[in-house]
Formats: C-alpha cells, structure tokens, sequence
C-alpha cells in the first residue's frame, strides 16, 4: 500500500532532516543509493538539481513513479563504475548505502565528485564491538522500543544487508584517513554521520586578500 512521504517514518527517515540541512544551498546534489527516492525529493523541494544513482532497478522504478514531474534524474547504475565527471557535485548525500559498497571505494568516489566548497552528509550504519558498544546497544534499544509505542514504522523497499562489514571505529578512521577533518557522530538508532566540506583554495585564498 503507497504511504505518502509526509506519514511515513523508520529509522532512516529520523535522519533524513539531518542531511538535507547539511546541503541546504546546494545547487547540485548526488543522493548516492536513492532507493526509492524519499531523500531525494525531499531535498529536491529546497530548489536543488537532484541526481539520484542506486542498481536495484525496482527501487528505481518506484523513485520515478513517485517523481511523475521527471525533476529528479535517477540513475540505475553502479556508483562506483557510473562516468561521473569530477567535481560534478556541490552536494552529496547517502543514507544506510555505505555500508552496501567498499566504504574506502565510495568515500574516495565521493570526495573526488565534490567540488571545492561543496558539502558531503553520510548516514550510515555500522557493526558494533562488543563489549565496548554494549551501553550503545542497550541506548538504541530503549529508543526504538519507546517510538514504536507512539509510531508506525514504514517498511522501505529496498534490498537489505546485514550485518554491515565494518565497525563504528573502523569505519570513522577509514572516513578521516581520506577526508581529513570529516566530522563524526554516533547516533542512537544504529547509525552515525559524516559531514565535510571540501577546502575550497580560491575561497581561502580570497579572504585573505
């Protein structure tokens, strides 16, 4: 049954404001694994040219159905393999596909896509490791529990993977390794963020002057 984007929620959804406040003012942005499109038309409703780019043509199928003004370009492709130009992008954003793909890979990929300036908002998830995640575990638990009293939560259609190949530590060095400065979170429901801008030399070079 279609549910419309306004009374659906998950924990994916929770984060979605995060993100697009991230790229607030871009021109345009990459949504990298799309799904069916939620993210993308929401951030698409800010004024931007969005892209969105996932491989499971079903998901693809359903984020054109919901995009009947064709504003939004969706691309059924790989994103590590898609011809991209670089530095095409003054915004991309990602939620719960990092993890799908060769974290080092798509970080890489999606620095070099970002123009200088430009801002990069991940929303991922992760593996914990035990013990030292544990009081995380218990947080999230206690959280989901207490908004599913008061929620439905929507169920999307997207493939799943799980359990995610890396952990929260592992995946915040990998992150800081090839965007040095990258600001990391730990979110309660299962995830965590990544927010950078990329240094932009002209604008430095410009205040100083």
């Amino acid at each position: 049954m279609y549910v419309p984007d306004a009374e659906r929620w998950n924990h994916n959804i929770e984060y979605h404001p995060l993100l697009a406040n991230a790229v607030a003012g871009a021109r345009d942005v990459l949504d990298v694994g799309c799904g069916e499109g939620m993210l993308a038309r929401r951030i698409r409703l800010d004024g931007a040219a969005v892209t969105g780019i996932d491989p499971d043509p079903t998901s693809i199928e359903l984020a054109r159905d919901q995009s009947p003004d064709g504003d939004i370009t969706y691309l059924r492709a790989d994103f590590l393999d898609h011809p991209f130009a670089p530095q095409s992008f003054d915004g991309i954003v990602s939620i719960a596909a990092l993890h799908h793909m060769d974290t080092a890979k798509a970080l890489t990929r999606m620095r070099d896509l970002l123009r200088p300036g430009g801002t990069l908002a991940v929303v991922g998830m992760a593996r914990n490791d035990f013990p030292a995640d544990l009081p995380w575990e218990a947080a999230a638990l206690l959280t989901s529990i207490k908004d599913r009293l008061f929620r439905a939560q929507w169920a999307h259609p997207s493939p799943v993977v799980w359990p995610p190949p890396h952990t929260y530590a592992e995946t915040r060095r990998t992150a800081e390794q090839i965007m040095p400065g990258i600001r990391y979170r730990r979110h309660v429901l299962w995830r965590f963020s990544l927010v950078w801008t990329k240094p932009d030399p002209a604008g430095v070079d410009s205040d100083i002057v």
